[in-house]
């Protein structure tokens, strides 16, 4: 039942009250509709602690038609909880009608006495107030005399609060759960060790890898591969005996999920690689691929957690029309309870495996194709132990299933970027991403690239291409990747139908020549070092787009909070052409004067540009850049 005070449509929160999310050092942005019957000024707080700790307060202000906002920092890792509180603020409510029928000359006497009254009953032992009372009720002074010492600020600061409302109301509880900063930056950058000759090749990797400025190297899957129904190259059904077959066939006669390849070495080795990577400053994320090769030991050790056809065959995995005769999937639902618990806690035990060697990162695979039930049971026992741990969801699904993988617990979320390549497209999902309802709780990780998917203009397309399509995954959000070659411009789809590579890595080994003088390398540096020197592309809810006049140009800022940081990246969609036009910026949110010049320093290419006003001319040629990322400066 409702009391004279609503308050309703709390933010952050999630459809179905499973935790919103932030990390460490993030601002949170609390707000909510409040409102009550009449014309009483109302007065708002949000208060927070971590699960178990101890509260704090910060205020709350009107910011437009009821909806009021406040904010604090999150500083502690792990489950936090928020409450919006309201009432109804007595003593303004009183100023303000006090001081407009004293300006409207009207007789005031009553009300003198009940700001009297009012400020009597808070006195306690405060001299402002004990002062601002006798005055009040000094009858041989004038009404503004009587009145002056009731406004001042220290009266009015000793009057602010919810101390002795009659009508607090609070919000129900909202869980917060506060990450670590990698749960929202970072740069990834996805290698098979398998192409490098294991783990000990691939670390001779590494330093090239931390040179290119990435935080993260993710693996696919380091297990066993089967033998039987192995894809060949190109994803033919017939093996040779050297084939190595698809990393995600996971489980032979060496072991399952917690054994390695041999091909790759062994744990030292494996040690020995991440050793390397701590090393060179990287983190090392692997695959959590839940799926069987028809030669995992559980296939014939726990028949019951797979799928049966009617003639009593397992059915492999199938996405029509793909097919994975090469893969069983799970079946995380069997008939008997008991195996479901079973099963259920050997998966969790699979990731207790991995993270005993330092791993807590890990890139899920497929994972709208598990029941959202076993991620809500999984997801938060890991984390209550492991409260590090980040989980990144590769579901190229339906909105609403990837929406509530993140709800239930995923800490980031593959995305459609890597189809949305128009400037209207790309302004309409980022403002979804960025400003929408599931800000709350999905983080956006964009890839222009992966070793199924190649897309859009990287099809047959030039460097260029690859130069502006990493800009804007760099740029538009905190965390993006790329997957090995990407350096390299490789740019030939299977066919003209299918996304995936010619003669993907997934099913052979790729030999290349890192030294190419072509290679990427420096321009990927380059973009990552900015990204490390700018606060402001950490963030996701900071982007604004401007106006370009020319379609072809995408134009975009993001500034810290308190703008001592302003980026503005203008990007030339076409990688054939060059593009002009001329913006227009809104000067004032970046906290730049309308009229006067101001400094455009492009981190790309050294240069600096003397701008005026909010409409400068830009000229991009893909041949030489595709892009400027600019740092504004007062001059």
């Amino acid at each position: 039942m409702l009391g004279r005070l609503v308050i309703d449509a709390v933010r952050p929160s999630t459809p179905a009250g499973y935790p919103a999310k932030a990390v460490v050092g993030e601002t949170v942005t609390v707000s909510a509709d409040i409102f009550k019957d009449g014309h009483d000024t109302l007065a708002a707080q949000v208060r927070w602690r971590p699960k178990g700790g101890r509260w704090r307060t910060a205020p709350m202000h009107e910011v437009v038609n009821d909806r009021w906002e406040g904010s604090f920092r999150a500083e502690r890792l792990g489950p936090h909880e928020l409450v919006v509180e309201a009432w109804t603020d007595r003593y303004t409510t009183w100023r303000r009608r006090v001081t407009t029928k004293l300006a409207a000359g009207q007789e005031i006497d009553l009300e003198l006495e009940e700001g009297a009254r009012l400020l009597e009953a808070r006195a306690g032992g405060s001299p402002a107030l004990a002062g601002a009372v006798s005055a009040l009720r000094s009858a041989d002074l004038a009404p503004p005399q009587r009145l002056g010492p009731a406004l001042e600020a220290e009266v009015s600061s000793a009057m602010a609060g919810s101390d002795r409302a009659t009508d607090l109301t609070a919000s129900g509880a909202r869980p917060l759960l506060v990450d670590r900063p990698r749960a929202l930056r970072g740069a990834w950058y996805e290698m098979f060790p398998r192409s490098e000759g294991g783990f000990k090749g691939a670390a001779e990797r590494l330093p090239a890898i931390a040179q290119m400025g990435f935080d993260l190297v993710y693996l696919p899957p380091i297990h066993p591969i089967g033998v039987t129904f192995r894809k060949g190259p190109d994803n033919s059904l017939v093996a040779g005996p050297e084939d190595p077959g698809s990393p995600w066939a996971i489980g032979g006669a060496e072991g399952g999920h917690t054994a390695i390849h041999p091909d790759l070495g062994d744990e030292s080795d494996l040690r020995y690689f991440l050793e390397r990577a701590s090393e060179a400053g990287l983190e090392v994320a692997i695959d959590y691929a839940l799926q069987c090769s028809p030669d995992h030991p559980w296939v014939k050790e726990h028949p019951e957690w797979f799928h049966h056809r009617p003639d009593g065959s397992i059915a492999y995995a199938e996405n029509p029309p793909k097919r994975y005769q090469d893969i069983y999937p799970i079946n995380f639902w069997p008939a008997a309870e008991a195996d479901r618990v079973a099963l259920w806690e050997e998966c969790r035990a699979v990731l207790e495996h991995w993270i005993s060697f330092g791993i807590l990162t890990f890139r899920v695979d497929n994972p709208h194709t598990k029941p959202m039930a076993f991620w809500e049971w999984l997801i938060p026992r890991v984390q209550a132990d492991h409260p590090e741990t980040v989980f990144l969801a590769e579901a190229f699904t339906r909105p609403k299933v990837m929406a509530k993988l993140a709800e239930v617990g995923f800490s980031q979320s593959y995305t459609y970027f890597t189809w949305r390549n128009g400037a209207d497209e790309l302004r309409e999902y980022l403002t979804e991403l960025a400003h929408g309802p599931t800000a709350d709780y999905m983080r956006p990780n964009f890839w222009p690239n992966t070793p199924d998917i190649l897309s859009g203009p990287l099809r047959r397309g030039p460097l260029s291409a690859f130069r502006m399509r990493l800009v804007l995954a760099a740029t538009l959000v905190p965390s993006y990747g790329i997957y090995s070659g990407y350096e390299l411009g490789e740019n030939e789809p299977a066919s003209e139908d299918n996304e995936e590579y010619l003669h993907s890595e997934k099913y052979e080994i790729r030999r290349r020549d890192w030294d190419r003088p072509d290679s990427l390398a420096p321009f990927i540096g380059r973009v990552n070092d900015i990204r490390r020197r700018h606060p402001a592309l950490g963030w996701l809810r900071n982007i604004t787009f401007h106006h370009s006049a020319n379609p072809a140009i995408l134009v975009y800022s993001k500034h810290t909070e308190d703008r001592s940081d302003v980026v503005l990246v203008v990007v030339n969609l076409d990688p054939h052409n060059p593009a002009e036009t001329t913006l227009w910026i809104d000067l004032g949110l970046l906290g730049f004067p309308w009229d006067a010049p101001y400094e455009a320093h492009d981190e790309l290419s050294g240069q600096s540009f003397a701008w005026h006003g909010p409409e400068p001319y830009v000229r991009l040629d893909p041949a030489d850049t595709p892009a400027h990322i600019l740092h504004l400066r007062r001059i």
